[in-house]
C-alpha cells in the first residue's frame, strides 16, 4: 500500500481542489480524503506539491513499426511517463500503416511489453490513407482502436469522408480529422503573411484548414457523427467550431502547445524544429485558441508529438520535416506560460489535460476517484528546469524549446498504483 499525505490534490471529476490523502492499494486508488491512515503504508509526504490524475495525450505519433530509428512503443511510453503522461493515443501514419487489426494489436503488444503508459491505438479511415477505400472500421475497433484518422493525410473527397462518418456514427465511433486542403496548401511550408514573404519561404493561408474544417463540421451535422479536430491552428478555425456546438454538431478539439506559446514569430531563424503543421500562425490566432480553451471551445490540450531524426530536421527548412517532440515538455510550457501566470487554474489544467481527453476518447481514466486506477501525476509547482533534449527519453530531440527555463516539472509519476518517475527520473 501507498499513502500520498498533504499533498494538493486537484480533481475536476469529484470538485476536489485542496489539501488531501490518497490512499493506494495495489492497483487502485482506495480513498480520497483529509487525515487518512494505514498501518502498513508507504507514506510519501507531498506538502507543497500538486497532485493530479495521470495526464492524457491524444495524439502522439510513436512511429512503430517501420521508422524505429524515429521512435519505438517502449521510447514513447517512457518519454510519456517522463512528461506526466500515464496513457496516450497513438496515431496511425506507421509504415505500414494501421489499416488493418494486425497493426494495432501488434502495438498494443508492444505497449503492454513496455508497461509504462497505456497505449490506444488510432487506426485509418481509408485503406494506406490513400483517401480512396475505407478501412474495416468494425473489426480495428474490435481490435482495439478507439478512434479512426488519416492524421497526416487529410480525407480530400468529401463523399468519402462522408461515408467514413456514416460507418463511424453506426459504431458511436469517432473520426479525427487533420484538416488541411492539398490543393490550396501547394508547396507551403511557413504561415502566409509577412514573415514568409521576408524569409522568401512559400506560404500558408488559414484557409488551407478553415475550409476543410468547415466541409467536416458540416458532414458531422448531417450524419450525427461524432468529430474531432486535432491541431486547431486558427482564429477562424476557433469561431467555426464554437458555432458548431452552439448549432448541436457533435464535435470537439485540440490545441497543441507549440500553437498556444509560439507565433510565425519563431519561425524567423530559419530554426527548422519550428517547422509544423499546421503552422504557427499570427499573435491574433495564439490568442483566439487561448480564449477558446478557456471557453470550453478547444476541448484539451495535445501534443502532436513528433519525433524525427536528426538528419530529418537538419536540412533546408522547405524540406525539413514537420513536428515537435513535445511530449516532454508540454506539461512545463503550459504550467510556465498559463498556471504560473495565472491565466489558467490548476483544475483548468486537469480538466484539458486529463478529464476532457479521456471522456473524448471513451476511456475509464482522468480522475483519482475511490475505485479507479492510480494513475497519478506530481507535479513541484516550484520546481524550475532548463530544457535539455539530451535527457530527452524520447528519441526524437526536435524542440524548438531547447534552452528554456520552465516551471512545473512533473516529479512523480504512479501509473496502476506503481511509482515509475521519481524526482523526474524513471524507476
Amino acid at each position: 500500500m501507498i499513502l500520498l499525505k498533504n499533498g494538493h490534490v486537484v480533481d475536476p471529476a469529484q470538485n476536489w481542489d485542496g489539501v488531501a490523502d490518497i490512499l493506494i492499494d495495489g492497483q487502485v486508488i482506495q480513498a480520497v480524503g483529509p487525515n487518512l491512515q494505514a498501518a502498513d503504508a508507504q507514506v510519501i509526504d507531498l506538502e507543497g506539491k500538486v497532485v493530479m490524475p495521470g495526464f492524457i495525450d491524444m495524439h502522439v505519433h510513436l512511429r512503430e513499426p517501420g521508422r524505429e530509428d524515429k521512435e519505438t512503443v517502449l521510447t514513447g511510453t517512457q518519454a510519456a511517463i517522463h512528461g506526466g503522461f500515464t496513457s496516450i493515443a497513438c496515431m496511425p501514419n506507421t509504415t505500414p500503416v494501421a489499416d488493418n487489426e494486425a497493426i494495432v494489436e501488434a502495438v498494443l503488444y508492444k505497449a503492454q511489453k513496455a508497461n509504462l503508459a497505456d497505449v490506444y491505438p488510432i487506426a485509418c479511415i481509408t485503406k494506406g490513407q490513400k483517401g480512396e477505400e475505407l478501412t474495416e472500421m468494425l473489426l480495428l475497433h474490435q481490435a482495439g482502436a478507439v478512434a479512426f484518422s488519416d492524421d497526416g493525410r487529410t480525407v480530400q473527397h468529401s463523399g468519402v469522408m462522408r461515408r467514413a462518418m456514416d460507418y463511424s456514427k453506426a459504431l458511436d465511433g469517432l473520426l479525427i480529422s487533420h484538416c488541411e486542403d492539398e490543393d490550396l496548401l501547394g508547396s507551403g511550408v511557413v504561415n502566409e503573411g509577412i514573415i514568409s514573404t521576408e524569409l522568401g519561404l512559400a506560404g500558408i493561408p488559414n484557409e488551407v484548414e478553415d475550409l476543410v474544417i468547415a466541409r467536416d463540421l458540416m458532414l458531422a451535422k448531417l450524419t450525427g457523427c461524432r468529430i474531432h479536430i486535432a491541431h486547431v491552428s486558427t482564429a477562424g478555425g476557433v469561431k467555426m467550431i464554437a458555432r458548431a456546438k452552439a448549432d448541436g454538431v457533435r464535435v470537439t478539439a485540440e490545441a497543441t502547445p507549440h500553437h498556444l506559446c509560439l507565433t510565425e514569430e519563431a519561425v524567423r531563424g530559419y530554426d527548422t524544429n519550428t517547422k509544423v503543421n499546421p503552422p504557427l500562425r499570427t499573435e491574433a490566432d495564439r490568442e483566439a485558441l487561448w480564449n477558446g480553451l478557456k471557453n470550453g471551445v478547444i476541448d484539451c490540450i495535445a501534443t502532436d508529438h513528433a519525433p524525427h531524426t536528426i538528419q530529418e530536421k537538419e536540412v533546408e527548412y522547405a524540406y525539413a520535416a514537420n513536428g515537435i517532440s513535445g511530449l516532454e515538455t508540454a506539461v512545463p510550457l503550459i504550467w510556465t506560460n498559463f498556471v504560473a501566470t495565472g491565466k489558467m487554474t490548476w483544475a483548468e489544467l486537469a480538466l484539458a489535460m486529463s478529464k476532457r481527453p479521456a471522456d473524448i476518447l471513451g476511456i475509464d481514466k482522468g480522475t483519482l476517484q475511490a475505485g479507479k486506477i492510480a494513475d497519478i501525476v506530481v507535479i513541484d509547482p516550484e520546481s524550475e528546469k532548463t530544457v535539455e533534449k539530451s535527457r530527452f527519453y524520447s528519441k526524437g530531440k526536435n524542440t524548438p524549446f531547447q534552452g528554456m527555463q520552465l516551471k512545473g516539472w512533473p516529479e512523480m509519476v504512479l501509473k496502476d498504483g506503481r511509482i515509475v518517475l521519481k524526482q523526474g527520473v524513471l524507476c
